[in-house]
């Protein structure tokens, strides 16, 4: 049982049962644009321990709990953690480019970071199988959808955190284990044709 992982899932539920039964504190560190713009950046990482409710938390730290051994199995302890932070980062400053005038926008949750993850065990166990369909067609659907959602809004969900994590996931595995470039040329290519989708809509201005 890895100590890194129990701690994640610890502090994420800690953090969170703190937030359900204190709205102060829970306001205090969720992501708020308007905040994060007048200088409170903490809000950027404080955001992605605290959850909506139990089913929220259970949801993300179950989907953590099953993806996670494959990525410290590849990439170890120290990159597993560090990769489920800068997921988390770059989740929440994709965000933050998206909705930067949307001064009211808030957003709680760890999904950011677990997406990292997720795709992060697509690119090192490719044939991995979700929703009894091969991990890279899964990922592809993912992102293909998160767009449609970011464009679409109609719905709480967080598809530009999901997509933003899933690119950190994504980068920080091929920097950390380029070989998979050669190794899984067709896994790593198809699941880069939705992230340059994402950039060229945002270069465009469709996002």
């Amino acid at each position: 049982m890895d100590i890194y992982l129990i701690a994640i899932i610890a502090i994420n539920c800690i953090v969170s049962f703190k937030g359900f039964n204190d709205l102060i504190f829970f306001r205090k560190y969720e992501f708020h644009v308007g905040s994060i713009r007048a200088g409170e950046q903490f809000r950027m990482l404080s955001s992605g321990f605290l959850h909506v409710d139990v089913a929220h938390l259970a949801f993300n730290m179950i989907t953590l709990w099953m993806f996670a051994p494959y990525v410290i199995l590849y990439l170890g302890n120290f990159t597993f953690l560090l990769l489920y932070i800068f997921s988390l980062a770059f989740g929440n400053l994709l965000s933050l480019l998206i909705h930067k005038n949307e001064y009211y926008y808030r957003a709680v949750g760890a999904s950011g970071a677990v997406v990292g993850v997720v795709f992060s065990g697509i690119l090192v166990e490719p044939n991995l199988q979700i929703w009894f369909m091969p991990g890279y067609i899964f990922g592809i659907i993912y992102l293909l959808y998160s767009i449609y959602g970011m464009k679409n809004r109609a719905d709480n969900i967080g598809h530009t955190a999901h997509f933003g994590g899933a690119i950190g996931g994504y980068v920080l595995t091929l920097i950390k284990l380029p070989q998979l470039i050669q190794v899984e040329t067709f896994t790593v290519a198809v699941l880069a044709l939705p992230i340059l989708l994402l950039f060229i809509l945002i270069k465009i201005g469709k996002l």
